[in-house]
């Protein structure tokens, strides 16, 4: 056999890992992360639903990794889109769009004095880090270690499973603390005195921040002269029209945003104080940071997007549905756990506007062959539902498509919960960790 005729007859699958590490550009899109029943390649998408390469329509919850939040192929931000790209989409001197969102964003998220431009949460993520570095002169950088995903970048990777092509160097000045625990923070602080830069954590995930817990981060962190930087870059345009910071009323020094910020359009922002934002700029006789040097930081169709995104956002109820559709879901869903009788080791919990669905075996373990289960079941019955991003574009019918598909999905996950084991109803292997050590 010839190596043309061999190519001839892959998959399409197959020629994507022949091709591409993972066979894609994101960990989280990995085989490894879906039942074998998973669609292979979506090639299309409308409002709350996608279609796969056979054909297939499935109800998406997935949502492009939670950035698109008014749903997929938007008229109103296509049409923004479409207005750019026939002006140009890259110069070699700045676009006015790039003021424009810059002025937007500072108009509405609490701690944006200066804005800065890129087009992944990883890009602005690891900016904050370096500003936050040039600004104090300290190298040490604290991270919350139950929040899963910070940047691909060293200071973060290197502190993970996943640290291999990092030098030790590297991953010793990363730190961690643990979220809803000042003393944790407190203790580091201890026993680090005035080598830590900044202090990076999500205001929210699955969990809520306890009362007053991010207003003391905040002033320990004043305390010991640190930079306090929020990963927005799910919460921002999730939350609250103006981020997470303005839901729990607690400003921080920096703030990146992602995700949403574009309806699916590639765009990130770092935003904060000017006196640290400057950093990155011409005016001050400061060592100068070289701060998001980016070719496509300022694509303008991504910023209209961005723009057009935010516009609908402040314009129309967009949090207030996503709030709201998610609350019905998880409701919907821990009913049917209970109806069933398996709602100790089965829940959907976190918060409305970004759910967290929650799978144990009976000793109480998290247990990926279940979760695998519920996901291979559901896809059957046409949702994909990886976890749970709540959009403008999902209704009723997406919501009662999603719970009577849980229904026959929870049904066999009571039989595996019962048996102790999903032998005989899984197909192919659980899903497993992004952040493992060996494949």
């Amino acid at each position: 056999m010839t190596k043309e005729s061999a190519v001839m007859r892959e998959t399409t699958r197959e020629r994507a890992h022949r091709l591409i590490p993972a066979g894609c550009h994101t960990f989280s899109k990995g085989d490894d992360q879906f039942p074998e029943s998973a669609p292979s390649f979506i090639v299309r998408g409308k409002r709350g639903r996608v279609w796969d390469a056979d054909g297939r329509e499935f109800v998406d919850w997935g949502m492009g990794l939670r950035s698109v939040i008014l749903g997929h192929c938007d008229d109103t931000v296509l049409a923004a889109v479409r207005e750019q790209l026939e002006l140009g989409s890259n110069f070699s001197r700045p676009s006015m769009v790039e003021a424009d969102l810059a002025e937007l964003l500072v108009q509405t998220i609490p701690c944006a004095e200066m804005c800065k431009f890129a087009k992944n949460g990883s890009d602005v993520t690891t900016a904050a880090v370096k500003l936050a570095r040039a600004y104090t002169g300290r190298d040490l950088v604290v991270r919350c270690q139950e929040h899963p995903f910070f940047s691909v970048d060293d200071w973060f990777i290197g502190d993970t499973p996943c640290n291999a092509g990092v030098p030790l160097a590297m991953r010793e000045l990363t730190k961690r603390f643990s979220f809803n625990d000042l003393h944790s923070l407190t203790s580091v602080f201890d026993e680090y005195p005035g080598q830590i830069a900044c202090v990076i954590l999500e205001p929210a995930t699955a969990v809520e921040p306890e009362v007053n817990f991010l207003r003391d981060v905040l002033q320990l962190c004043r305390s010991h002269g640190a930079v306090l930087v929020f990963d927005e870059i799910i919460t921002g345009f999730r939350w609250h029209r103006s981020g997470a910071q303005a839901h729990y009323g607690v400003t921080p020094d920096l703030a990146t945003f992602g995700k949403a910020l574009g309806n699916g359009f590639s765009c990130s922002a770092l935003v904060g104080k000017r006196e640290i934002m400057e950093l990155g700029g011409l005016h001050h006789t400061k060592p100068r940071v070289f701060l998001l040097s980016t070719t496509h930081g300022g694509e303008t169709h991504a910023l209209a997007a961005a723009i057009a995104t935010i516009r609908e956002i402040q314009n129309k109820p967009v949090i207030e549905h996503v709030w709201k559709i998610g609350g019905q879901l998880q409701d919907g869903f821990n009913r049917l756990a209970a109806e069933l009788g398996i709602s100790e080791w089965v829940k959907a919990a976190g918060v409305a506007c970004s759910p967290c669905l929650s799978f144990r075996d009976r000793t109480g373990h998290d247990s990926p062959s279940i979760r695998t289960l519920y996901l291979q079941e559901t896809i059957r019955c046409g949702v994909l539902i990886p976890y749970v991003a709540p959009s403008f574009a999902h209704g009723t019918s997406e919501l009662d498509q999603t719970l009577e598909a849980s229904r026959k999905a929870l049904k066999l996950v009571a039989r595996a919960l019962e048996a102790g084991t999903t032998n005989g109803l899984l197909e192919g292997s659980p899903t497993k960790p992004v952040f493992r050590r060996f494949n």
